[in-house]
C-alpha cells in the first residue's frame, strides 16, 4: 500500500536531520516527586532519581532522533515528536512534559509506536535493568515479539 502520508514513526528518512546532540532541556530539571508514564513501562516510574535513571539510559538505545517537533506546549508543558531507530528498526515517540509553577518537570508522558518496536524497547530495557528494582517497569526480555507482526516496519510504507 503506499501512503500519501507515510507513518511518522518511519522519520524523514533525510540523514541531516538525524540528530545524536539532542539532550532534553527538561530531564535535569526533575521535580523530587515527579511521575513517567510511558506505554514501555508497567505502571508509573516515581520520583526523581527513579526517573532519571530509566530515561537516561533509554535514551542511549537511540541510534538518533529525526525531529517532528520540539518545543513549548502551553503556559506550562513541553513536547518532544521524533522518529529514531533502536537497532536500526524504526520507532518513534511523543513525550508531553508538564511542569509545576517552580518550572520542575512534573510530570511526563510517553506514546511510543508502532506495537512491535514499542514491546521490542521495553525488553531492551528489561535487559539493562534485569536485577536491579527498575525491572519491574519493563517487559520481561525473554518474552519474544516478532517485530513483523503487526505492523510493516520495512522501507516500503514509505510509499
Amino acid at each position: 500500500m503506499t501512503y500519501k502520508t507515510p507513518p511518522t514513526y518511519l522519520g524523514s528518512g533525510d540523514p541531516a536531520r538525524q540528530r545524536t546532540d539532542y539532550y532534553p532541556p527538561w530531564l535535569d530539571n526533575l521535580a523530587d516527586d515527579v511521575t513517567l508514564e510511558a506505554g514501555v513501562f508497567n505502571g508509573t516510574i516515581h520520583g526523581a532519581k527513579d526517573v532519571f535513571a530509566v530515561l537516561s539510559y533509554a535514551r542511549t538505545l537511540y541510534e538518533f532522533q529525526d525531529f517532528i517537533h520540539i518545543g513549548e506546549y502551553g503556559e506550562n508543558g513541553f513536547v518532544e515528536d521524533y522518529a529514531a531507530t533502536v537497532d536500526g528498526r524504526p520507532i518513534a515517540n511523543i513525550a508531553v512534559v508538564y511542569k509545576n509553577e517552580e518550572g520542575k518537570t512534573q510530570h511526563l508522558v510517553m506514546n511510543h509506536r508502532p506495537l512491535p518496536m514499542l514491546q521490542y524497547f521495553s525488553r531492551k530495557l528489561g535487559e539493562h535493568f534485569a536485577g536491579t528494582e527498575y525491572a519491574k517497569y519493563c517487559a520481561d526480555p525473554s518474552a519474544g515479539t516478532d517485530l513483523s507482526a503487526g505492523a510493516d516496519l520495512s522501507d516500503s510504507d514509505r510509499g
